[in-house]
């Protein structure tokens, strides 16, 4: 059912289509935001606004100190969308509270160059704008290709249409996104679609020094993935093995097992010498 071919407009009811905010984190102007937007434009009314700059691996950083500024972007001589000299975060809120007449009935925040999985997803800029629009209570969905140097964002957009399509008419629960990752492979080798888990796999990783041309100092983060995970079911298994990947994400992060655990300490009586 989900891969059904959908090109027509969704239509909410007969008078209402379906509304799609679209960001990013990699910059208004690169190609991955611009195949999304074309591909959903398929179904529904499109408005994109996304970082003036490349915002990768901000996170859920948000503006403060300095005012934000939006600018109208162009594309091929036509109007594309809204620049905004902030973060992905930033860009969502602006978005639904000020640049659109009517709030998003979904937001969509890629196509990314390079993959969201395991410890990747705290860092993303992509992610974090999909997290802000699931904060403001509006369904949302980040999409990444699994190569920073992906040329070729046909698929990834038929997958983010498809699955816009399929969210318009189910219910995800306020708080929660869905993180899709397409493996970065020719169409014909996808061995299909999987409901993933985050994975644990995380970065063992260094600032490595370096000399400039001038004689000076300067650091360079690098370093290598530890893959932890194992089993299929999770996301950075799961697009090795060419699948595309779906987690359902939140932004709760109590630990739940711990909490209940840490009931036995009675930290209620230390302050005042009960323990």
């Amino acid at each position: 059912m989900l891969f059904l071919e959908t090109s027509k407009v969704i239509r909410k009811s007969k008078e209402e289509i379906l509304r799609i905010l679209v960001c990013n984190d990699d910059g208004i102007y690169s190609p991955g935001i611009f195949a999304l937007a074309e591909s959903l434009k398929a179904i529904g009314e499109v408005t994109v606004v996304a970082p003036q700059q490349e915002q990768s691996a901000v996170g859920h950083a948000i503006t403060m100190q300095i005012p934000l500024r939006v600018t109208k972007s162009f594309k091929n001589g036509e109007f594309f969308g809204y620049a905004v000299n902030g973060t992905p975060a930033d860009c969502v809120k602006i978005g639904i509270r000020n640049l659109m007449d009517t709030p998003p009935d979904l937001v969509v925040s890629g196509i990314n160059h390079g993959s969201n999985t395991a410890i990747n997803i705290i860092y993303s800029g992509t992610v974090s704008a999909a997290r802000e629009a699931a904060i403001m209570d509006v369904p949302a969905m980040a999409v990444s290709v699994t190569n920073h140097a992906v040329t070729d964002f046909k698929f990834a957009a038929k997958v983010s249409k498809l699955l816009a399509a399929e969210i318009n008419h189910r219910e995800i629960p306020k708080g929660t996104l869905l993180n899709v990752n397409v493996p970065d492979v020719p169409p014909e080798q996808i061995e299909g679609i999987m409901l993933t888990k985050q994975g644990k796999s995380k970065w063992d990783d260094i600032y490595e020094q370096r000399i400039d041309p001038f004689g000076k100092d300067y650091f360079w983060l690098t370093g290598k993935l530890i893959e932890i995970d194992k089993e299929v079911e999770f996301d950075q298994v799961a697009i090795k093995k060419n699948y595309v990947s779906v987690s359902p994400i939140h932004f709760d992060l109590t630990d739940y097992d711990t909490f209940e655990k840490m009931k036995t300490w009675h930290i209620e009586g230390i302050l005042n010498g009960r323990h």
